[in-house]
Order: structure tokens, then C-alpha cells, then sequence
């Protein structure tokens, strides 16, 4: 199974167009547009205050892990039982397998094709097939989708609110997500958008949700680890460093799907709050 090649400029791409317009009942991704609370949001991510604006400004160059707690994640993740990690000095890396049962996985691949619509990229490159994967922006008001969240930061240690909205994602056959990285590039035109409120992106978690017959590999350039789809089975990954500079090393190819259709949920953590509303974390 080969590699597509990373195309000029794409390197730090961030992972996917953030969830502005999060899932209500009874309301889909393209009506969530004229919603009232979907603009606020879509307001406070965006603009922000003008100390939000600050923040995110002096906070580029150098990530504050500490604040959330995602500095001592590592050494969190490495007491899990069962856990294993990639025996690499590049990225921290850690593989669990059976974090979710496959009856809980089963319920996330339903409400994944209930809201899948086509997903995008922060900053587009000009590259019309480097994401073709569908994404759904998962109900954090769904009591299934608020306990995998919930147990997804107890296993970081790292407080809810520094959490963005859990995504599903579901590949077709031939479709993937060429190699990027999940963290905004600090020096990017896209870095006040996404980032002035909420900051970098710390620690990513993915999990698989299902077997695809063939293909839909997840491939870790610098180290050349392939992850193979196992149902319930949770990736980790620094995006940051120690030193609190982003980690071209976390450079990653979701592969292309051969047979079957592959789902996971994505999980990404930030440098500070994420701009929730009200009574959407319970």
C-alpha cells in the first residue's frame, strides 16, 4: 500500500475545519449556519475579545501545557494498564486497545452517518483530494457521546473545558486524508482565526471504531509506524513538545480505504478553553 506524497505547503495543515456549528437536535450542519447560538459561537472562536486577540498572539511561539494539565498527560497515559508506547523519541505515543467496547462503537457509527457531511481543512491548499473522508460534529448533549468524552479526559488528566467537541469521521472506499499534521502552524494566516481564543491544539486522541476489509491504515511518517484499524482501539499523540514548540513529527496519513468503509472519533485538546455554550458540558 503506498504513500501518497505530502504536497508543497502541506505539512502543518491543520486536521480538520473546526466544529463551529456543533449538532442540536433537529438541527443539521447546514441550517446550524442561521442558528442564533451557532453564529455566537462561530463569534467567539473567530473574533474573540480583544485580550482573547492578545493572548493568542503572545501564545504562539510557545504552547503553556501547564495550565490544562496536559504536561503531565504523558506520564499519565504511561501508568494505563495495558497501554503501550511507540519506543520512539520523536513523539509521545501510546496505543490502547478495547478502550471502547464494539457495542459503544456500534452507537457512535450510527450517529456518525446520521450527521456525516463532507469534510474540509482550516486553510485550503488547492489540493481538492487531500481530505475526502465525511466528518460529523457529535452531540455533546447525547448522554452516550458526553460519557466517551467524559472518559477520554479522565485518561488525560486534562479538565473538560479544554476539550474541542468530539468529531466522527466515516472513509469511503478510496477516500483518506493525506499527510498532515493536527496542530495550526504559528506563523500561519490561519492562526488568528482558530486560535486566539482557544490556543494550540496539545494532544490528540483517535479511536477506530470499526475493521475496514482493506486499508485505512493511519501512517506516522517519521517514525514509519502503521497503525491498523482495530474496532475500540484509542491512538494518542503529543502535537506540542516538551519545550512547548508544535511537533513536525506527528506528521500522519489516514490511508486510503481499499474495501469496507472505516469510522473513528477524533478527540483534540487545547492550550486553553475552548468557547462552549452554556450547559453543553452538562
Amino acid at each position: 500500500m503506498g504513500l501518497e506524497p505530502t504536497t508543497p505547503g502541506t505539512t502543518n495543515r491543520c486536521s480538520n475545519q473546526l466544529s463551529y456549528d456543533r449538532h442540536m437536535p433537529g438541527v443539521t450542519p447546514s441550517t446550524a449556519r442561521g442558528d442564533r447560538r451557532g453564529t455566537a459561537v462561530r463569534q467567539a472562536l473567530f473574533v474573540g475579545t480583544a485580550a482573547g486577540k492578545s493572548r493568542g498572539m503572545a501564545g504562539n511561539e510557545h504552547v503553556d501545557m501547564a495550565t490544562s494539565g496536559a504536561d503531565r498527560t504523558a506520564e499519565r497515559l504511561a501508568a494505563v494498564p495495558g497501554i503501550r508506547r511507540a519506543p520512539s523519541p520523536k513523539l509521545a505515543q501510546f496505543m490502547l486497545p478495547h478502550f471502547l467496547d464494539a457495542e459503544t462503537c456500534a452507537a457512535l457509527v450510527e450517529r456518525i452517518d446520521a450527521g456525516a457531511h463532507p469534510s474540509t481543512i482550516a486553510d485550503p491548499n488547492g489540493d481538492t483530494a487531500f481530505r475526502t473522508s465525511s466528518t460529523c460534529d457529535l452531540n455533546h448533549r447525547d448522554p452516550l457521546v458526553a460519557a466517551v468524552n467524559r472518559r477520554l479526559h479522565d485518561l488525560t488528566g486534562i479538565a473538560p473545558e479544554y476539550g474541542e467537541p468530539l468529531q466522527g469521521q466515516r472513509y469511503d472506499v478510496g477516500e483518506e486524508f493525506k499527510a498532515h499534521t493536527d496542530y495550526f502552524d504559528p506563523h500561519g494566516a490561519d492562526w488568528e482565526t482558530f486560535c486566539a481564543v482557544p490556543g494550540q491544539r496539545s494532544w490528540t486522541l483517535m479511536i477506530y471504531l470499526n475493521e475496514p476489509a482493506a486499508g485505512g491504515a493511519t501512517r506516522f511518517l517519521a517514525t514509519g509506524k502503521l497503525h491498523q484499524p482495530e474496532t475500540g482501539k484509542l491512538l494518542a499523540w503529543n502535537n506540542v513538545r516538551a519545550d512547548g514548540t508544535p511537533n513536525p513529527d506527528t506528521l500522519h496519513h489516514g490511508m486510503k480505504v481499499r474495501k469496507g468503509r472505516k469510522y473513528i472519533i477524533t478527540k483534540w485538546f487545547r492550550e486553553r478553553p475552548w468557547p462552549w455554550a452554556d450547559g453543553e458540558l452538562g
